[in-house]
Formats: structure tokens, C-alpha cells, sequence
């Protein structure tokens, strides 16, 4: 299915449904240099269609197969596009419905839900509310003068050549405050988490824990890295993601 946003840009999206009839609908967010078929999301739609709820996960900007370049991709960009999905849900009868954000897709879901008082849930995997902070951390002084020299960015996902993004990016990161969008959040929201998360700080899940008004529940799980990349690690966040949604779309 092909979703557009208000600028204009074709999104590319896949809808699940269960096998039988349901209002219930999750919208799953992806992560930075990612797919709408991340491993994440693929497990999250057949647990969830188990469930009786559907899911729509789709592909950001410059990603999967949405329109791009991924070079030109911003979070007030991405923050547009969630916001389409959500839309299309709504035009389409779904009237109860949960949104899922990984990594960087926790920062959209953060933003999209805070401007959106109708969501019943919110989910995040590993979400980035402070994205300049990360970034900072991750390339280093010398690495973010590179970035804005050049307009690429090292492989964060491990690959050896760099990769173009502008550094417009991080300049529209800047404008971006997860934590003060948390405080608009009305739906409760689960935060689930590596204490061995080698990208995202902990301080960040357990400050926008703090910055939650509603209903929330912060998961750490001791010995969890980023991408949740052992098996019993990955098992255990899929199913707590599920189990929220499934008891809040009700």
C-alpha cells in the first residue's frame, strides 16, 4: 500500500490484519537506517495479529522503498509521515489505536503522541529523546565537524563506508524535545530498554520515565544491548511490547 504525506512524499506501507475483523490497529515506527521489515516489526505484527489486532508499519523517508533520498531525511520530516499513517488509520475505521517506536522511531513516537491526545498506547523500544546528545556521543567533536564539512556520517549500523546525510539533520534535531513532548503524552507509554545499550544512554529512558505525566512503566533489561540482539532478550521485549498494546486497546 502507498501512504503520502502532506508534502507530498510516496510512502510505502504494509497493513496486517488477524483473521478476523478488528478496530484495534498498532502503527509501527522504525528505526534510523532501517526497513518497515526490520526483524522488530515483523515479530511485533504476528504477535500482535495473535492478538486480534492489526498493525501498519511503513517505511521512513529515504528508506525501504519510500520515497527519498535518505540524505535528505529530517525528524520533522518522519514526524510527518507517522502522523500520515496515523491519519490513513483513522480514514480507514480504526478506532483503537497504539503507536510503536524503535530507536529512532521512539523520538517520532514521542513526538507524534504528544501532539496527539486520541492514541490509547504508546510503546518504545530504545527510543532517543535527545538526539543531538547521541549524536554528540556517538561521532565525537571532531566527527560532528566532519559531518558538517562533508554531509555523510560514519555506518552506525556497522558498514565501512560513509553514509550521506545532510547536516541539516542534526540542526533540525535541535528543534526537537522528546522530553517536553513526553509531558503532552496522555495515553499511558512503556519504555523498554538494554542496560547495555552501547548507542542510547540509560539516563535518557529513565529521564523521560521522570518527564512521563501519564500513566508509564520503564522495563531495563540487564544485559540487553541496542538491538536486543540475543534471542531470549529479543523474545522477552517483543512480548512485553504486546502485551501492552493488546491490555491498553481495549
Amino acid at each position: 500500500m502507498t501512504l503520502v504525506d502532506t508534502a507530498g512524499h510516496r510512502i510505502a506501507g504494509v497493513l496486517s490484519t488477524p483473521s478476523g475483523t478488528s478496530s484495534k490497529l498498532a502503527v509501527l515506527c522504525h528505526g534510523f537506517l532501517s526497513n518497515k521489515n526490520s526483524s522488530t516489526n515483523k515479530a511485533l505484527t504476528r504477535l500482535l495479529a495473535e492478538r486480534n489486532i492489526a498493525s501498519l508499519r511503513f517505511d521512513f523517508f529515504g528508506q525501504g522503498e519510500s520515497d527519498g533520498p535518505f540524505e535528505a531525511i529530517t525528524v520533522s520530516t518522519a514526524v510527518g509521515q507517522a502522523e500520515a499513517a496515523l491519519g490513513w488509520a483513522t480514514s480507514q475505521g480504526f478506532r483503537e489505536i497504539g503507536l510503536v517506536g524503535s530507536s529512532f522511531g521512539g523520538l517520532v513516537a514521542i513526538l507524534v503522541a504528544g501532539r496527539t491526545p486520541g492514541l490509547r498506547c504508546v510503546a518504545l523500544k530504545c527510543p532517543v529523546p535527545d538526539f543531538p546528545e547521541v549524536l554528540h556521543l556517538e561521532f565525537g567533536s571532531s566527527g560532528m565537524a566532519e559531518w558538517k564539512r562533508t554531509h555523510t556520517i560514519p555506518d552506525v549500523t556497522g558498514g565501512s563506508a560513509r553514509i550521506p546525510l545532510r547536516y541539516g539533520f542534526y540542526e533540525d534535531c535541535l528543534r526537537h524535545n522528546g522530553y517536553e513532548a513526553a509531558a503532552r503524552i496522555t495515553c499511558p507509554t512503556l519504555i523498554v530498554q538494554g542496560d547495555e545499550d552501547e548507542l542510547v544512554p540509560l539516563h535518557q529512558a529513565r529521564r523521560l520515565r521522570e518527564a512521563l505525566r501519564a500513566p508509564a512503566r520503564l522495563e531495563i533489561m540487564s544485559g540487553a544491548d541496542h538491538g536486543f540482539s540475543k534471542a531470549e532478550h529479543f523474545h522477552t521485549m517483543t512480548g512485553l511490547i504486546t502485551d501492552w498494546i493488546a491490555t491498553h486497546l481495549t
